[in-house]
């Protein structure tokens, strides 16, 4: 009965201490990002992403999350709805993408999200899979990882954290740091 508790106890600790590792995305900066069209929702209404026409624009920051609704991923749609007009002034686009179904996505875009930025269904994980953004200890859910890409379709950054406080941040930096390289 000790040993079954202590062999519980280590599992669950294992469990957790893979859980709170920063996990790393594999697509590294320069590498071609997978283009993609998705089903998508703004303000609550429907329409097709397509990111190579978002990147037609400018950069796209494409990120992901596991669950719409709960706390880290309502979390980061807020912090990435408040930066909005910042990724905006750089002629950046954000789009949000889980493996939520549309009708989850159409509340989630005009709640959490606060219609200002689209937030895309991936339901048969395709796009998961190619960016490598499957959760570890739950693949059939997204991680929580944000890409930036370039109008020439390559990664220029990626941020890989459980942790929602530091994507917009980081990503907002890279796209700054992008602008003045190619104003050079």
């Amino acid at each position: 009965m000790k040993l079954n508790l202590i062999a519980r106890a280590c599992a669950v600790a294992l469990t957790l201490s893979i859980a709170s590792m920063p996990a790393f995305a594999k697509l590294a900066a320069g590498a071609p990002a997978p283009d993609f069209s998705a089903p998508a929702a703004l303000a609550g209404k429907t329409f097709t992403f397509a990111l190579a026409d978002a990147l037609k624009k400018g950069p796209v920051v494409v990120y992901f999350y596991p669950k719409a609704f709960t706390k880290g991923c309502t979390i980061e749609a807020n912090l990435f709805a408040e930066a909005t007009e910042q990724f905006a002034a750089l002629g950046s686009t954000v789009i949000g993408v889980s493996a939520d179904g549309m009708e989850v996505l159409k509340e989630f875009s005009t709640g959490p999200c606060g219609s200002k930025f689209a937030v895309a269904s991936d339901e048969d994980r395709k796009i998961i899979k190619a960016y490598d953004a499957a959760l570890l200890v739950k693949p059939d859910m997204a991680d929580r990882v944000s890409y930036v890409i370039t109008p020439d379709n390559k990664v220029l950054y990626a941020y890989d954290s459980l942790n929602p406080d530091q994507h917009v941040t980081n990503t907002l930096a890279a796209i700054k740091a992008w602008k003045q390289n190619a104003t050079k």
